[in-house]
């Protein structure tokens, strides 16, 4: 019986015979230049100080926040420090004080009736603080009720928005005249024509919200464990829609400041001799040309209340879209 030799067998000529060299090798990585390392470094560091940071203090970050917020604060603090301010009262008239220009005595100068007004217009603040602190959450409360309603409950949809229509329907001011005309002058139309001109703007935004959201995944799925309507609106719903509300918040108020200034202008606000930013600056008009810095002072103060109101509302914006 003849034994047969197997010889091995030679492996061809172009096969590797190495492990490592039978899987093939990607090129190595050019290195990356020393610039882009450092801006791809100070990029994440600066995401991470923001996401170290809880959402509701990012307004802080932006700078027109913040200025916006010193803004506002500082004629909050002299309204509300005005006593201390100035030795004069609102309606007291200083003798021999007739249409004095402005001077270090009299910042603002006086007006006809011999009163300061710097601090007319100093108390005239305090009228704003209420209707800004006061009238515009209350609308804001009434308007998110209403557009709550309407949102969950078919039948309530059409009257709230036919309500909302005739609001809508008049200009503010147009609205504040026939207030006006059934109340009379005074703070009380204010306050009913600011929290009737904020109603819809809330309502229909937070109504467009919730019925946004309820359509959302998260939102099915809690249904869909059983869930109670109230449950979900309470949990998901509302809290996602706070954002827009404080920025709708925000705009409203640098809105009543606006309007409570107009309507005292025009005589159908604060009534004299109370001082209100308004009046102040419409009894200075016929003395511009001699103290034009009784109607300039007022103004500087409505317009750095508006413009502060505006650039929070702008600051709480961009947080929103970042965070």
């Amino acid at each position: 019986m003849t034994d047969t030799i197997q010889t091995p067998t030679r492996p061809a000529a172009d096969a590797p015979t190495d492990p490592e060299q039978q899987l093939p090798t990607a090129p190595a990585p050019a290195p990356a230049p020393a610039a882009a390392v450092a801006a791809a470094a100070a990029a994440a560091e600066d995401v991470a100080v923001v996401a170290a940071v809880p959402r509701r203090r990012r307004v802080l970050l932006h700078g027109r926040g913040l200025f916006g917020l010193l803004l506002v604060g500082a004629i909050l603090l002299l309204g509300l420090f005005a006593p201390v301010l100035t030795p004069y009262g609102p309606t007291e008239q200083i003798p021999g004080a007739n249409l004095l220009p402005a001077s270090g005595r009299h910042p603002f100068g006086t007006d006809e009736v011999n009163r300061d007004v710097l601090t007319r217009a100093l108390y005239g603040i305090r009228v704003d603080v209420l209707v800004v602190f006061v009238a515009v959450p209350l609308g804001a409360l009434l308007g998110t009720a209403a557009g709550t309603l309407a949102a969950l409950i078919r039948p309530a949809d059409v009257a709230v928005q036919r309500v909302f229509d005739v609001i809508l329907a008049f200009p503010p001011i147009i609205l504040a005249i026939g207030v006006t005309a059934i109340l009379g002058a005074g703070i009380t139309p204010i306050f009913v024509v600011v929290v009737a001109v904020e109603i819809p703007y809330f309502g229909r935004l937070l109504r467009s919200s919730i019925l946004t959201l309820r359509e959302l995944p998260f939102v099915e799925a809690a249904e869909a464990i059983g869930a109670s309507r109230w449950w979900i609106l309470r949990r998901h719903i509302l809290p996602n829609s706070a954002e827009p509300l404080f920025v709708q918040l925000a705009l409203s108020m640098s809105i009543a400041v606006f309007l409570e200034s107009a309507m005292s202008f025009l005589g159908i606000g604060v009534r004299p001799p109370e001082p209100s930013l308004g009046t102040i600056i419409a009894d200075a008009v016929s003395d511009l040309d001699t103290a034009p810095m009784q109607a300039v002072g007022p103004l500087l103060l409505v317009t750095g209340f508006v413009l502060g109101f505006q650039l929070i509302a702008q600051a709480v914006g961009a947080r929103r879209r970042i965070g």
